[in-house]
């Protein structure tokens, strides 16, 4: 046992100095096949010794339960908005205000590039994470601490040295090439696209479920010590060096600036190297050197007086529309899309974007041949900005929504109130693809190996004609296919039997029903338990569950009066597909605990923090990680921290260990020493 512990500890410390060098200071000290040998080596001795588990250890960064929603967190010191500046003449104008409050001939600036991303304060007592924030309003925002943890640069366990309490603020982001890749697969299974990293980000950071969260591989960099003055440091450039010593990144683009003529060059010089960054930023903060000169600048209700953003302009360009197809989505929904000339916008070749729906097109009065003025919004998705009407010649061509579906010549049908037009057969090819490829995709059924150009091969062989036909494929049908071995078509196989085990909620949501979310088919597996109880739901039974509205309850009843439907979800049962989930026992709530939210700080004698909040859950109580004026107790362990001084002030009532298990005992919940 000494020597497992030893080994642990040793294993959690490595794994934890080589994901410092390669997400902090991307240079990698060892091979990938490396770490994972290091990983799995932990990952099999807590297995094996699940007395010595750590919410800590690396081998937790996904390990938070699904959220019922986020509880809102206090800023201590608010979290600021920038002002902002769009040209060099606000530049010099913002120089020359700092040097006549402050006297001085020439101000010495940090420059910094502006991450496209999301807000986030980081909170460590006893040198590890107790909270993570969004920046919200600036006063209050939310606890996405289960989240954050997801995130390889984000640490987990300070350095040894490190203060006992440490606030750290930095930008959440999406790299360039997973926002593609996300974007992909969302366009895979028919859901809309995100319109930039930023909202990418800011929509993968408050996913409910943290291993959504970790799937979508977001990136950190840190740039602000608030109370920097409180670890002797002067500087902001000194603060951004203690930053680092913590083990968090900080952008390597940043510079210290002797005046406004450098802070200009790097601005000129950053715009040049933007299309190369892997990231997305959209300008430059430039913030005063020195935190006393900050302090005697201060601030207005909204923003530093010290620190200001330069906003780089969006890039256009001009091109030609060649012709503007219809493409069919998994729901039927008909998009037009402009095909252009192509052109190359911020490093990246466009060659065609997507103009919605038929009133979009008329808005923007958007013809074949038209000369075209194009960005990509928010740098990344391409768009439409406005028609150069004066350069026509008479011979453009205005575009006309198809009267039948372009994939099957069915008819199509824009109700009343919408502005999408949808094909209304139900063997669409066009739909029937669409609906596979969001059937067999990683937030559905999660069928490896089954993506966009198998299901193409498939259908062209006529071996499936709906999802259910892909329960059916047999290995020598799939190694038959082109570019499909045999290793490959086993693997492919063995995924499909694993998916007949999912819960019920994935196979509702895979299914396709319109209006249908992830979300929503959770709420409804929960609810109903089983297929066939939601398929004989009545539109009142539907509208009885919270959050649930006519439009999607509308949506339900009508897929499932469909005969085709029907026949699909019988064939997928008949398959073996799971079709019922057991519905959990309802626990008895205790009268203390009943709706009260908990707090733990510092460090528990007797009991693990995840036994503790697991009690607190299972009496039918809330756990939160941050104190505000909900809290309803705080129970603070040894070397509790500023949760207690944060509940002191707010006349929180705060249990000790030993009052907590008296409460746990008065509940009937006895827990002997469970370290």
């Amino acid at each position: 046992m000494t020597d497992a512990a030893s080994r642990v500890d040793e294993l959690r410390e490595l794994i934890r100095h080589h994901n410092w060098r390669y997400y902090v200071l991307d240079d990698p000290e060892i091979t990938d096949a490396e770490y994972d040998m290091l990983m799995r080596e932990l990952i099999a001795l807590e297995e094996a010794h699940p007395e010595l588990a750590d919410p800590d250890s690396p081998t937790q960064r996904v390990g938070g339960a699904v959220s019922a929603g986020f509880e809102p967190v206090v800023h201590a010191i608010p979290m600021l908005s920038l002002d902002n500046m769009f040209d060099e003449g606000s530049l010099r104008a913002f120089d020359a205000r700092i040097k006549r409050a402050t006297g001085l001939a020439k101000v010495e600036y940090v420059a910094e590039p502006k991450i496209d991303g999301l807000a986030i304060s980081l909170t460590y007592e006893n040198g590890r994470l107790a909270v993570g924030a969004t920046r919200g309003d600036g006063e209050r925002g939310e606890d996405v601490t289960h989240n954050l943890r997801t995130i390889r640069a984000v640490p987990l366990v300070l350095p040894k040295g490190a203060p006992d309490s440490v606030t750290v603020r930095g930008e959440v982001y999406m790299r360039k090439s997973e926002f593609e890749r996300l974007n992909q697969e969302r366009a895979s299974r028919g859901e809309p696209m995100f319109a930039n990293p930023r909202n990418a980000a800011a929509g993968s950071l408050r996913q409910l479920d943290p291993k959504v969260t970790a799937s979508r591989k977001l990136d950190a960099f840190f740039y602000y010590l608030p109370e920097a003055e409180r670890y002797g440091i002067e500087t902001h450039w000194d603060a951004l060096d203690f930053i680092r010593s913590l083990g968090f990144r900080v952008n390597p683009e940043i510079i210290l600036c002797d005046g406004l003529g450098e802070t200009l060059e790097f601005i000129h010089r950053l715009a040049d190297l933007r299309p190369m960054l892997p990231y997305e930023i959209d300008g430059v903060v430039v913030k005063v050197n020195r935190l006393d000169l900050q302090r005697k600048l201060g601030f207005t209700s909204h923003s530093p007086r010290w620190a200001s953003a330069y906003k780089y302009p969006a890039q256009q360009v001009q091109t030609r529309v060649r012709d503007i197809i219809v493409q069919v989505g998994r729901t039927g929904v008909l998009t037009p899309t402009a095909v252009f000339e192509p052109v190359d916008v911020g490093g990246v070749t466009v060659s065609r974007a997507s103009l919605h729906n038929e009133d979009y097109v008329r808005a923007k009065d958007v013809r074949v041949g038209d000369a075209v003025i194009i960005q990509r919004a928010g740098d990344v998705i391409p768009e439409v900005v406005r028609v150069l009407v004066e350069e026509r010649t008479g011979d453009e061509k205005e575009f006309e929504m198809p009267r039948v579906c372009p994939a099957c010549g069915s008819e199509v049908l824009r109700e009343a109130g919408e502005a999408a037009t949808r094909c209304i057969s139900l063997s669409c090819p066009a739909k029937i693809r669409e609906g596979m490829i969001h059937f067999a995709s990683k937030g559905a059924m999660d069928i490896e190996g089954l993506g966009p150009s198998t299901i193409d091969r498939l259908l062209d062989a006529k071996l499936v004609a709906d999802v259910a036909d892909i329960y059916g494929l047999r290995l020598d049908q799939l190694a038959g296919l082109d570019r499909m071995g045999e290793k490959s078509a086993a693997n492919l196989v063995a995924s499909i039997e694993q998916s007949k085990s999912n819960p019920l909620y994935r196979v509702i949501f895979a299914l396709g029903i319109r209006h249908v979310g992830e979300n929503v088919a959770k709420l409804l597996a929960s609810h109903f338990h089983s297929m066939d109880a939601l398929i004989a739901a009545e539109r009142d039974d539907l509208l009885a569950i919270p959050t649930i509205g006519p439009a999607i309850a509308d949506s339900v009843v009508s897929f499932f009066s469909s005969e085709m439907n029907l026949e699909t979800v019988k064939k997928l049962a008949a398959a073996g597909v799971r079709m019922s989930d057991e519905p959990e026992e309802a626990k008895p709530a205790a009268v203390e605990f009943d709706g009260k939210s908990f707090v733990f700080t510092g460090t528990l004698a007797n009991l693990t923090r995840q036994k503790a909040e697991e009690a607190v859950e299972n009496l039918g109580g809330r756990v939160s990680s941050s104190v505000s004026r909900k809290t309803d107790y705080v129970v603070a362990g040894e070397n509790a921290g500023s949760k207690l001084a944060r509940a002191r002030e707010l006349g929180v009532a705060v249990l000790s260990e030993q009052d907590f298990a008296e409460m746990l005992e008065r509940a009937g919940c006895r827990l002997g020493d469970e370290r």
